[in-house]
């Protein structure tokens, strides 16, 4: 029997190395993309576990997977560190930089 490439395997490794680069876009596209991946990561997977003398690429969807994950704990904290900075300096600085520094030295007491 011909060995066939597992579906998606490919796209699971890519959306997990794209979930780590654009964590910094405010986390929610790199939470988007780890999150895609690990839904097409476990349906893959199933795949594999029911016929793996079929598939091969079986290890893009596992690297992919793992990526994925760290690109969604990446993503979550660096979301909670925006969401902290809006919280402590108001949307208004996030949009002007004098008022951002001016708010930060209030903050740190000076």
């Amino acid at each position: 029997m011909e060995q066939q490439k597992l579906p998606n395997s490919t796209l699971i490794l890519v959306f997990g190395i794209l979930s780590i680069v654009t964590c910094c876009c405010y986390g929610i596209i790199g939470l988007a993309l780890g999150i895609t991946a690990i839904i097409l990561a476990s349906k893959a997977t199933q795949l594999y576990i029911a016929n793996p003398e079929i598939y091969t690429g079986y290890s893009n969807v596992k690297t992919g997977k793992i990526l994925a994950i760290i690109g969604i704990v990446l993503s979550v904290l660096y979301l909670i560190f925006v969401v902290w900075i809006i919280s402590v300096f108001g949307w208004e600085a996030m949009q002007d930089q004098e008022l951002m520094q001016e708010r930060m030295r209030e903050f740190m007491g000076q």
